[in-house]
């Protein structure tokens, strides 16, 4: 896999400040990049009208998950072989995206999560206690052992994304990429880990992550998810080691 069978997805929502240098840097990795404009307020399309990037817009907030879901489907009817997706608001360095495409060249058919282990320390305690939380959980209900199950920097295989459609209403944002998980290993595909550094930086804007509303939304999901197969017992097995993993079956 080369950076030519890749697409960038980025969605983005009042991410004025920042949405232009990611998407230069992006485009010093890859030939194709998408912005998702989420209906934002404050001219982040308008900072992008030079460059060579496809702008696609939602004119009112629909929130994270319609803005993937629309990126998604506009990279598929291009042709790629893979879509990275990262945030606007520069907590994600897209010169790491040749790490993901390295990654997912030793693991085809791999989803590829960009871990936040360098630098850790410089998480916010309340954040990385919600991300070891959070990881505990989906390990569980997918499966497998899983590290920074809440990063939305990650690479998809299109196969994965053909045959995979999730609810994407606002309420839904940061479900979404919590639900993909377990959806795709439910489908055989599992997900490797790349470290890359944590960074908070100074000043940066308000996460749009609601820290009770959206880890509400989350946990009942993954409750569901586990009432459903009947608390899935093997799958717990599985991410806490007692079990074999069954990505090395794959």
């Amino acid at each position: 896999m080369n950076a030519s069978d890749i697409t960038v997805v980025i969605p983005a929502f009042n991410e004025a400040t920042t949405i232009r240098r990611i998407v230069i840097e992006a485009l010093d990795q890859v030939e194709q990049v998408v912005v998702v404009d989420d209906g934002s307020s404050d001219g982040t399309s308008s900072v992008l009208t030079d460059l060579n990037v496809t702008v696609l817009r939602h004119m009112q907030n629909r929130g994270k998950a319609a803005s993937l879901q629309y990126g998604f489907q506009y990279a598929l009817q291009q042709g790629c072989k893979a879509v990275i997706t990262l945030d606007g608001d520069g907590q994600h360095e897209p010169k790491e995206i040749a790490k993901l495409i390295k990654k997912a060249t030793d693991n085809p058919g791999y989803i590829v999560i960009a871990a936040r282990l360098i630098n850790r320390e410089a998480t916010p305690p309340l954040r990385l206690f919600g991300n070891k939380f959070g990881d505990f959980w989906l390990s569980w209900a997918c499966g497998y052992p899983i590290i920074d199950s809440q990063s939305g920097f990650r690479l998809y295989p299109t196969a994965l994304l053909e045959q995979t459609k999730l609810a994407d209403s606002k309420e839904r944002s940061f479900v979404f990429e919590s639900e993909i998980l377990i959806e795709a290993a439910k489908k055989c595909f599992y997900s490797v880990r790349v470290p890359i550094e944590s960074i908070y930086h100074s000043g940066r804007r308000a996460s749009h992550f609601r820290l009770y509303q959206d880890t509400r939304n989350i946990v009942w999901m993954i409750t569901w998810q586990l009432i459903k197969r009947w608390l899935y017992l093997p799958g717990l097995l599985q991410a806490i080691g007692l079990l074999p993993d069954p990505r090395n079956r794959s």
